[in-house]
């Protein structure tokens, strides 16, 4: 009773002094925690690219005759392969590969693409039909498809698997960079510039590009997932690299014959696959709200 009482005389006398009462915080909720998660897993995930010594328990081909298809343990958290391989440290250093391949996707074919649309959208005219043209047509061809019959032709390596899959998101970054090309270099700030005598080089490497580069590098967070995902799918097709330390998707092929018997063998390279993605999806998702307020404020 005294406690209420002295709350409402304290609100009183912020009514009467002209001010207002504190707004309560808002409540955490688990989608605010989500990114924070995301951002975690990512940096394991690196960790273990990075360092996977320090982090699996065992060698990735140190062998056990003793515990064959070993189910999930404390000695084992993954279980065994049908060689007694600790599936645990095997996805660990499996994931060194699979990172890889992501990562010089994403940066070569995000590098290619923003300039092709970087001199379609500033150039316009017929240089903009004709490349938006090729890139409408390579854009019929699914990612996974496109990249399925680069790395056929070329032959599994490692090399390979990163050139198909960067082809292959070569259309989706070139559009998007030529569209932000073309939003920028018609506001009023290039039209200042041009009053002013700048020329065209000038215009494009001091105003248009420094301001045209968010939407691709939330396209390139997003399209890391996508690429990892093909990478592996590629890898799972047996067009991946063959080593003595698989990536994730061969694992996820090895294991398929398994399912009935250790179903820990598939199923632990294919959720290290899954959560990778969603996390960056994740990332990706939160990174295009902090850059985009009006899309923040929706």
């Amino acid at each position: 009773m005294i406690g209420s009482a002295l709350k409402k005389l304290d609100l009183r006398q912020l009514l009467l002094r002209g001010e207002t009462a504190p707004k309560p915080r808002p409540r955490r909720t688990v989608s605010d925690w989500l990114p924070y998660a995301a951002a975690a897993f990512v940096l394991f995930i690196v960790a273990c690219a990075l360092i996977p010594g320090a982090i699996a328990p065992y060698s990735p081909t140190e062998m056990d005759t003793t515990a064959v298809m070993a189910k999930p343990s404390l000695t084992h958290l993954f279980g065994t392969d049908y060689y007694g391989r600790d599936v645990f440290s095997v996805v660990v250093h499996g994931s060194r590969d699979s990172l890889l391949i992501g990562i010089a996707s994403v940066l070569a074919g995000g590098l290619a693409g923003a300039l092709l649309g970087a001199v379609s959208g500033y150039a316009g005219g017929v240089a903009d039909t004709i490349l938006m043209g090729f890139v409408e047509i390579l854009m019929t061809i699914p990612g996974i498809l496109f990249a399925l019959a680069i790395a056929a032709v070329l032959g599994p390596s490692l090399g390979n698997i990163v050139l198909a899959v960067s082809i292959s998101s070569v259309p989706g970054f070139a559009r998007v960079f030529r569209g932000q090309i073309m939003s920028i270099k018609g506001r009023p700030f290039i039209t200042a510039a041009k009053s002013a005598g700048a020329g065209k080089l000038r215009i494009f490497f001091r105003h248009v590009l420094p301001n045209a580069w968010s939407p691709l590098l939330v396209m390139g967070t997003i399209g890391l997932g996508t690429s990892i995902l093909i990478g592996s799918g590629l890898s799972f097709l047996g067009l991946g690299v063959i080593k003595e330390i698989p990536d994730w998707g061969t694992l996820l092929s090895q294991g398929r014959g398994y399912l009935t018997v250790a179903w820990w063998m598939s199923t632990f390279p294919g959720l290290a696959i899954t959560l990778l993605v969603l996390s960056v999806n994740l990332i990706g998702d939160q990174l295009r709200d902090r850059l985009d307020p009006k899309r923040g404020r929706a």
